[in-house]
């Protein structure tokens, strides 16, 4: 004769807790005691119980799923999906968000669908995806600054965060770094090695990223008494540094400084300066953005402001699962601060 399959009861039993409480715990809800969440857990993997997703999704009326979704309105000029994708997965700072939240919706036993909105018919799918509840929500990445889809989630009341402040406001939530502080600390560190001829890579300046890097770096300059910063706008990639970089020393052959408003733009100006004969940091000190794996790759190691994605991208699937769970309803903001890490290059 088979062994019955194991129940909600039987994990009770074993737990010594409510059939309710293990419920609670086995249904991600929160402000459960720890302890009993690990009493419950212990004996779900002494039982053999398995949840039945079907009957747990009519119960809780969630699908256990949340839509990752990179979008960037007009993407589909520069070549297509094919381009745009391909864009995606060269960019460290893209598996440096998805470790962030895969961290932390599989504890809970939640799993991203990765979705691209490159296009008007791809975000209308989107859209269509959430309202009718095939994901719970959405965590939005968005790569331009005329992107859509932060507007159109919160028009549709659907639940969603960003990655960064949306550059079209939009009632919605979202994560962010202090950018204008990390270009500060960026002129700041200059300054303090004696830099008086500085330049810079920003990014691209219709987003606010690129436009507070920019900012808080020209302020810290002049407050410390540089009173004029030449910049080469970039896009965040790698050969926009080379190209940004090669515009400058073509314009201003004389810099002693860059600070290059990502890594991957750091790491072409680096290029750049090589190919030049000129030495980093002891000719021209070079400075990025994010602390990504272009950091670390890069020849000299960069001295970069680290943003911390990982904990943005978790802080980002906290907020939405808040929203799943009724937990919160308003729109908020969450802004985490840039550091300094210094290495070689400057």
């Amino acid at each position: 004769m088979s062994k019955s399959v194991p129940t909600l009861e039987d994990v009770a039993r074993e737990a010594g807790v409510s059939r309710a409480t293990v419920s609670r715990v086995i249904n991600g809800v929160r402000n459960v005691d720890p302890g009993i969440q690990d009493l419950v857990r212990q004996a779900v993997e002494r039982t053999g119980y398995t949840p039945n997703q079907a009957a747990r999704s009519l119960v809780t009326r969630r699908a256990q799923t949340i839509a990752l979704v990179v979008s960037g309105a007009g993407d589909e000029r520069d070549g297509g999906q094919g381009d745009f994708t391909a864009r995606v997965f060269a960019d460290p700072f893209f598996g440096r968000v998805v470790t962030g939240v895969v961290g932390f919706l599989r504890p809970r036993s939640m799993h991203p669908v990765l979705m691209f909105a490159d296009s008007d018919d791809a975000r209308r799918q989107v859209v269509d995806y959430l309202r009718q509840g095939s994901a719970d929500g959405a965590l939005v990445v968005s790569t331009h600054a005329e992107d859509p889809l932060p507007a159109q989630l919160a028009a549709g009341r659907l639940p969603a965060v960003c990655f960064a402040r949306p550059a079209v406001a939009a009632p919605i939530s979202y994560v962010d770094l202090a950018h204008r502080d990390g270009g500060l600390l960026a002129a700041r560190h200059l300054l303090a090695r004696g830099c008086r001829r500085p330049a810079t890579v920003s990014g691209p300046l219709d987003l606010p990223a690129g436009q507070e890097r920019l900012a808080g770096f020209r302020d810290g300059m002049e407050r410390g008494g540089v009173p004029y910063v030449p910049i080469a706008e970039g896009g965040f990639t790698l050969d926009s540094g080379v190209a940004a970089m090669e515009r400058l020393l073509a314009e201003h052959p004389d810099i002693d400084s860059v600070f290059a408003a990502n890594d991957l733009m750091a790491q072409g100006v680096c290029r750049v300066l090589r190919d030049r004969g000129r030495r980093v940091p002891e000719d021209v000190a070079v400075v990025g953005f994010d602390d990504s794996s272009a950091a670390l790759a890069c020849r000299p190691p960069l001295t970069t402001v680290r943003q911390p994605v990982e904990a943005m991208a978790a802080a980002m699937a906290e907020l939405l699962h808040e929203f799943v769970l009724g937990e919160r309803t308003e729109p908020t903001s969450r802004i985490f601060d840039p550091e300094l890490v210094v290495r070689e290059s400057a």
